[in-house]
């Protein structure tokens, strides 16, 4: 057995440890800069971005707005004036009709014939008045020559009188019949739209009883709308120092699915009284409808003029925020830097928000990217757009 000497063996050992640390020799300055990577301190953030307008200051007339329902000027829910069978439904339903124009035709045979034996009365009496007029014309010669009594004579002129009062009395039975007749023709009386047909061919319609349809003017339409009793006494105010017009104020209308309020009309009635379970006051508006817009029952929006014409600053109202019970509002300050001002706001007019004190006419508000404020002092990027304009600048619609 051939035994190695111990000292074969260290050099094998040796050759590993410079591998080894050749590995951790690589590998350390990497830790190293990862450490100090980490505990290096990050830069300051840039300033956000902002969008800074100018107030914008202009006389203003402040407009209150209320809700309301169209109603038709007329509305007539028709009935027949005589009974009987209705025999023709004489319109389309839904259709817009002329006055005059025929709807409904009811059974004119029994009305026929009774103006025709009004007719024939009216006939009969007349031979029998003719009949009384000559005896009582004979009777005059008669009683001159002493040929009758006083008596026949008086009898005779009664007749002639009772002949003449059964002329009339037949002359207005035949009108009436007549005009029984007519009603069996049952006309439009208005100009405005029919509803649909409530009785139909063949069912009995009763005297002033029996609904047949309803009809509803067009043009123009009313909107009725309540207002309360601080409006209204401001209104009064108003009228009296002579900053309104008394009943006949201009109005804008909206329906549900319009923006704004593109139709105009005016208030021509306010009631006269105010309701005292409510606190309200109704009015009513007159609207121009030759489009048919306005349909009787539908909801609209009315703004009505609220105050006269005075001087007013206005801002976004999306850079208006709220701290508990106040309103403040962000301003372009010194060197770039958001300044707070506490500020008192009034209503909305051309889709601004009224400022009533806390800002002064060259202020530059911030009106975009408001959110991106912490504190105030908080430098920022500011970019100029003009009140009422969207982030990018572009001017927004509102009527």
């Amino acid at each position: 057995m051939t035994v190695r000497p111990a000292v074969d063996q260290a050099p094998a050992r040796g050759r590993n440890v410079p591998l080894a640390a050749l590995l951790l020799s690589a590998l350390l300055p990497a830790a190293i800069a990862a450490c100090n990577s980490e505990a290096a301190p990050q830069g300051a953030p840039p300033p956000p971005e902002v969008s800074v307008a100018t107030v914008l200051s202009k006389d203003v007339q402040q407009w209150d707005e209320f809700t309301g329902r169209v109603a038709a000027v007329e509305s007539v829910d028709l009935r027949p004036r005589v009974s009987g069978y209705v025999q023709r439904v004489a319109y389309r339903e839904g259709q817009d009709v002329r006055k005059g124009d025929l709807l409904f035709v009811i059974d004119p045979r029994p009305y026929q014939a009774a103006l025709d034996q009004a007719t024939a009365n009216l006939e009969r009496a007349r031979a029998e008045q003719t009949l009384a007029r000559m005896q009582d014309k004979r009777a005059q010669t008669l009683i001159e020559a002493k040929a009758i009594s006083r008596e026949e004579f008086e009898i005779r002129k009664a007749a002639s009188s009772q002949g003449n009062a059964g002329v009339r009395a037949a002359e207005a039975a035949v009108a009436a019949a007549r005009l029984d007749l007519q009603f069996t023709q049952v006309r439009a009386p208005i100009d405005g739209r029919a509803g649909r047909a409530m009785v139909t061919e063949g069912n009995l319609a009763q005297a002033d009883a029996t609904l047949l349809t309803t009809l509803v003017s067009q043009d123009p339409m009313y909107v009725y709308f309540e207002s309360d009793e601080q409006a209204y006494l401001r209104y009064g105010a108003l009228a009296r120092k002579g900053e309104r017009n008394g009943v006949r104020n201009p109005v804008h209308v909206g329906l549900a699915d319009e923006t704004g309020y593109p139709h105009d009309g005016a208030v021509d009635f306010v009631d006269n009284q105010v309701d005292a379970k409510t606190g309200t006051i109704r009015a009513r508006a007159v609207v121009p409808n030759p489009d048919r817009v306005f349909t009787p029952g539908l909801y609209a929006r009315v703004q009505l003029p609220g105050s006269g014409t005075f001087h007013a600053m206005l801002i976004d109202d999306k850079a208006v925020l709220t701290d508990q019970d106040r309103k403040y509002v962000y301003v372009l300050g010194a060197h770039n830097t958001a300044a707070r001002k506490d500020i008192v706001t009034g209503g909305m007019i051309d889709g601004l928000r009224v400022v009533q004190t806390g800002l002064a006419a060259n202020d530059k508000v911030i009106v975009h990217g408001v959110q991106k404020v912490f504190m105030p002092g908080m430098p920022v990027a500011p970019k100029v757009v003009v009140m009422g304009a969207g982030p990018a600048g572009e001017k927004v619609a509102v009527k």
